[in-house]
């Protein structure tokens, strides 16, 4: 980490209730103005995460996030309000946090995070802190630490449960502490896991999970208390339960380079079985328009359907083989969703089942549609 600086008069009062505290007084936070901390993604986590950090007095908090603020990001991440909508994430929360705390230095990285800019951008940090919501860009980060030596803070959630960790921690005795792929070595089936667009998150959630994995930041910073390391923090909100699973290192666990981490995740694979043809929002306007003959097929949830459709039928993913004879065998079939993931797994699953050769994934879904067909239609 940087060399301490002194702390202000004006700081020394901020952090007046920090200092108080016996185990971390000026020294702790002396430690937290000299750390750099990276943040990939401002989400659901990112968003309790860096409010917290913020706060706490983190000298230099790095943001990574590509993504823009929607209507459905508010009901969780609540560094955004309505006035945010359509605006950059990463620079937004740079502006929100700095009317929080003027002492603390923001570095913005308005781009994805990839296999490409990972080390070059983690090179730089202390700490990184995965606020994360998918398997490619969490094995990623994982791999990035590794290979940079630097602590890996991990939190994830889900409908109603949430864990945290802390990975690749430096022991006292100079050896790294168990990373992500000892206790994942291998990521679900795609599909397996619904995002939380699909499955949903309690909106409360990620201010309970983020804070927790802001708290283990700064324990990792300041060295006081005792961080989640091999040992994984598991709620269930709906049953206000906990538990903490403990796991080793492995020996065979061995990262020499960063890979492609959607062909590792089996996303965007297919062969000639699963290949899928797609259809694209202009084209589908034009057919819409003049009257030809098809059928509109939409594969998410009932509730999801209630927000906004596109007058399709209704046959939600997990029941498509179940209603496979509502499916033409004649006409061109377009098969839609939100951004176009479910369509194309509904595909794929009826090729592999049925002989047809007649569907087609609308790209991009509802997002896309608005995008460049109705911008009045709402993403959620």
């Amino acid at each position: 980490m940087s060399q301490q600086e002194e702390l202000s008069s004006a700081e020394l009062a901020r952090y007046s209730r920090h200092i108080a505290i016996p185990e971390f007084n000026i020294e702790g936070q002396k430690k937290l103005k000299a750390a750099k901390v990276l943040v990939v993604g401002s989400g659901g986590l990112g968003s309790p995460l860096l409010l917290y950090l913020t706060a706490a007095g983190v000298g230099h908090i790095g943001i990574v996030d590509f993504d823009v603020v929607d209507d459905s990001n508010l009901q969780r991440q609540v560094l955004f309000t309505v006035d945010d909508i359509g605006k950059s994430k990463a620079e937004t929360a740079k502006k929100r946090l700095e009317q929080l705390n003027p002492y603390v230095k923001f570095t913005v990285y308005n781009n994805a995070f990839t296999k490409d800019n990972a080390l070059g951008i983690i090179k730089d940090y202390d700490v990184v802190a995965d606020g994360t919501d998918n398997f490619p860009t969490r094995y990623l980060v994982n791999d990035a630490c590794v290979l940079t030596d630097k602590v890996n803070v991990y939190a994830s959630i889900f409908r109603f449960e949430g864990q945290v960790s802390v990975f690749n921690y430096l022991k006292k005795d100079g050896s790294r502490g168990a990373n992500y792929r000892d206790l994942f070595p291998e990521p679900p089936p795609p599909g397996m896991v619904p995002s939380c667009a699909e499955g949903g998150v309690l909106g409360v959630l990620p201010g309970i999970i983020g804070s927790m994995q802001a708290s283990e930041v700064i324990k990792v910073i300041t060295g006081v208390g005792e961080p989640l390391v091999e040992r994984l923090f598991l709620m269930d909100a709906a049953s206000f339960t906990t538990r903490i699973l403990k796991f080793k290192k492995k020996n065979n666990n061995t990262i020499t380079e960063l890979i492609n981490y959607e062909e590792f995740c089996g996303i965007g694979q297919s062969d000639a079985t699963t290949s899928i043809k797609e259809i694209s929002v202009l084209d589908f306007e034009k057919i819409k328009k003049e009257n030809l003959d098809f059928q509109l097929i939409d594969v998410r949830e009932p509730f999801e359907y209630e927000i906004v459709n596109l007058g399709g039928e209704l046959i939600p993913l997990s029941t498509i083989t179940q209603n496979v004879s509502k499916i033409s065998k004649e006409k061109k079939v377009v098969i839609m969703c939100r951004s176009g993931k479910r369509s194309g797994d509904a595909i794929k699953t009826l090729q592999e089942i049925y002989p047809f050769e007649n569907l087609y994934n609308l790209k991009g879904g509802i997002i896309e549609y608005s995008r460049e067909v109705d911008d009045s239609i709402m993403t959620y």
